[in-house]
């Protein structure tokens, strides 16, 4: 297979290796939906391997030679191919409303956006499935207490079932990368919904990594909270230290205390 000329604008590196892009739509799991979204397909190595079938694939690729090369490719309906940019899309607009996963080799420097939205739109995505740079999947999926446990740590972990799935090397890339690559997926949750306020949990949990090495009640300090409430243990930990959960209790905590956020 011809290799694909890279879109540095994107800092995207194009899979050439059809044994890895099987072994990344193998890592597909039909059990909450049916239909799928890929994000960033280029020239469609990894498409040829998703299910063709009742019209269940959407693709959404910003590259205009890479739109007109997947319509007479692929046996989609002009309509799933989209030309658009993932981030910026409305995707109430895809698949009618219906449950859907996520899946691409996606290009290094938007890559923790594309899990903030999906994490924005967790309700529509049951399942995600995603190449990244290997220090950025690993980092998603790593529990609490190391170094790599960070903001996508813990904002993924509180509704998705985070897995490393295998690491892939860079000469399997066009042009290849100077790092190794890393295939994670995401399983969301059957109970994903929050106890606390939503956006003073992840406005707690940037706070607290944005100085990981203070401890919780110097890095939320600006937020002016009142003694008895940092009187609990917990403020005297840092951010690492702290499961989901924990992040959830110290929200409900602050948020009786009606800290507002701004």
């Amino acid at each position: 297979m011809k290799a694909v000329r890279a879109k540095k604008r994107l800092g995207q590196h194009f899979l050439k290796d059809l044994s890895i892009a099987s072994k990344i739509a193998e890592t597909l799991r039909f059990d909450t939906y049916e239909k799928v979204l890929e994000i960033g397909p280029g020239m469609g190595v990894l498409t040829q391997y998703l299910p063709f079938k009742k019209g269940n694939v959407n693709l959404i690729e910003i590259d205009r030679d890479s739109i007109t090369y997947l319509k007479n490719k692929y046996p989609l309906n002009h309509q799933n191919i989209i030309e658009g940019d993932f981030l910026k899309y409305d995707l109430s607009a895809i698949f009618d409303n219906t449950p859907f996963a996520i899946i691409g080799n996606f290009p290094y420097n938007i890559s923790t956006q594309i899990v903030f939205k999906t994490l924005e739109h967790r309700n529509r995505i049951p399942f995600f499935s995603g190449m990244f740079q290997k220090e950025v999947a690993e980092r998603i999926c790593e529990p609490p207490g190391s170094k790599k446990y960070g903001i996508l740590s813990v904002l993924a972990q509180l509704f998705y079932t985070a897995t490393y799935e295998f690491t892939v090397p860079p000469h399997v890339f066009s042009p290849p990368p100077k790092v190794d690559s890393g295939v994670l997926t995401l399983k969301r949750k059957e109970n994903y919904s929050l106890s606390c306020d939503e956006k003073l949990l992840f406005k707690i949990v940037k706070m607290s990594f944005q100085q990981r090495r203070k401890t919780i009640r110097n890095s939320l300090k600006t937020l002016q909270l009142p003694n008895y409430i940092t009187e609990d243990s917990t403020f005297d930990l840092r951010p690492e230290k702290l499961s989901g959960d924990d992040f959830i209790a110290l929200t409900q905590k602050i948020g009786d205390g009606k800290i507002s956020v701004r």
